[in-house]
């Protein structure tokens, strides 16, 4: 298959709205690969593409789009797989000319398809679930064996291949391997504690710790962590490998989350634990600067017996009998909302996120988010002034998408007159897409090929779950998921929030 027909396919998913359709538009394309093909088309249409160390300013700059479609599916893969194996002295120039080679030989719908694959950048919505359920619809098997297959090898790919080749008895054949790390349950949210017990009640509500998700296989001497992107970190966390090897089992997969705590046991910054655990230095030299603490609230194998499938509370029980209690996460089970909230009170006392709400019958559904975890978090808002936008690509392709948010500064030394602090593309409607289009253009000052920087008088409302440090922007602060919720036509830009209220928000 060549990739113009991934390329082609990507787009059409993007542009269509709805679910069953973009199932269907990949299933199609799915059902067009020959054996060998299937591992690579899946990888690059699901996100799981290699990305090859390029970032955006390495696909800014590209030759002119080849006329004809000459590339092959497997072949692109060989050729990224290539790209990413490039290191050493000269390695920027030699990526730089493979990379050009590459784009050379691709067609304009095939150069805007690589160029989101390498960047992570691939919005069509054909990920995880929908990529799940689109192998089960080409394959002829039940989404059930499908979804569970993909939670145990954490990789589309290799589900895709069995189903695609060996059906259903292929997929039940997955099993949870020691060492193999599973995709992880996610939440889904809720604006509020009673929004979430309307949903599961009575509930288990624990602590949502702002750290590193981490997963732990145990093999006797042998420890293995993963990250939530299934990365393998192991040498970096010694403290956490330490705390596993005293548990009293021999094999276990336990999830929880490594976070960095103070003194007073309060967490600090976010950055702080992602530095740590993505820093490659002395681990033990590192782990005496900046200790790692570990909390664990699920444990997936003990000693031979999976627990996967068991309810939540089982779990749970048999969590409590491994781990000592400073080793979990704080837990309650209520039914009772008043109980509720002062729980998730504390947690936020104590400098936590939330709250995560659980039902206690689910089984660990993986790498989905369903009704069995909901997170609770307080919601900040800043509204804020567009000061730039950025062309959207896919289905936004023709609009202005991705916002640069700034905050006023009536006049501290060093920091222009907007200082910005984050962009944002989430929460945009296709209204509300076509209307601040309209409206950024007509404020246009100047453009380059991506971005569009417009006068400072639109404010936007945003939310976000929290500031980090940032050395990206002047005022050394970002916005954390941030996301649109509306623009404020009834606010003018002398009113927006000023970069002293966002000062003393990440003090508290």
């Amino acid at each position: 298959m060549l990739l113009e027909r991934l390329a082609r396919t990507s787009g059409a998913v993007a542009a269509e709205p709805a679910r069953n359709a973009k199932v269907a538009l990949i299933a199609e394309c799915l059902t067009e690969l020959g054996p060998a093909e299937i591992p690579a088309a899946v990888a690059l249409l699901s996100g799981e593409g290699r990305r090859a160390g390029v970032g955006w300013a390495g696909v800014r700059e590209l030759p002119e789009p080849a006329g004809t479609a000459t590339l092959g599916v497997a072949e692109t893969e060989e050729l990224l797989t290539r790209l990413g194996e490039v290191h050493g002295k000269g390695a920027q120039a030699e990526r730089k000319r493979r990379l050009g080679e590459l784009f050379g030989r691709a067609t304009a719908a095939e150069q805007e398809f690589l160029r989101a694959v390498l960047v992570g950048e691939l919005r069509q919505g054909a990920l995880d679930a929908l990529m799940g359920d689109a192998v089960a619809k080409a394959a002829g098997v039940p989404v059930t064996v499908v979804r569970r297959a993909l939670m145990l090898r954490g990789s589309a790919r290799g589900v895709a291949e069995a189903a695609l080749t060996g059906g259903a008895p292929a997929l039940r054949a997955f099993g949870l391997e020691l060492g193999r790390p599973v995709r992880p349950m996610l939440a889904a949210s809720a604006p509020e504690v009673a929004a979430a017990l309307e949903k599961v009640s009575p509930a288990a509500l624990e602590w949502k710790l702002d750290g590193i998700r981490v997963q732990v296989h145990r093999d006797g001497e042998r420890v293995s962590v993963f990250t939530r992107s299934l990365d393998e970190i192991t040498a970096r966390v010694p403290e956490v490998v330490a705390a596993a090897r005293a548990l009293p089992v021999e094999r276990a997969v336990l999830d929880g989350e490594a976070i960095a705590l103070g003194p007073d046991g309060r967490p600090r910054p976010f950055q702080v634990t992602a530095a740590r655990t993505a820093s490659r230095q002395d681990p033990e030299r590192l782990r005496a600067e900046t200790p790692l603490s570990v909390f664990f609230f699920d444990l997936l194998h003990r000693d031979g017996t999976d627990l996967i499938d068991r309810p939540a509370a089982e779990r749970w029980a048999a969590l409590t009998e491994l781990a000592p209690e400073e080793l979990r996460v704080p837990r309650l089970t209520t039914g009772q909302l008043p109980e509720a909230e002062r729980f998730f009170a504390d947690a936020l006392a104590h400098g936590h996120e939330g709250v995560v709400v659980k039902d206690p019958d689910a089984p660990y559904a993986a790498g989905r988010r369903g009704a069995g975890w909901i997170k609770v978090k307080p919601r900040h808002t800043l509204d804020l002034v567009v000061t730039a936008a950025e062309w959207g690509s896919g289905r936004r392709r023709g609009y202005l998408s991705n916002l640069h948010l700034a905050a006023r500064n009536p006049g501290e030394p060093g920091l222009d007159a907007w200082v910005m602090l984050g962009k944002t593309f989430k929460g945009l409607t296709d209204q509300l897409l076509a209307w601040q289009t309209e409206q950024l253009l007509a404020r246009e000052t100047h453009r380059d090929a991506y971005t569009v920087h417009v006068r400072p008088e639109l404010v936007v409302e945003i939310a976000f779950d929290g500031l980090q440090r940032s050395p990206r922007y002047p005022a050394g602060l970002a916005l954390r998921f941030a996301r649109v919720l509306r623009y404020r036509e009834d606010k003018p830009a002398g009113e927006a929030d000023t970069i002293a209220t966002v000062r003393a928000l990440a003090g508290r």
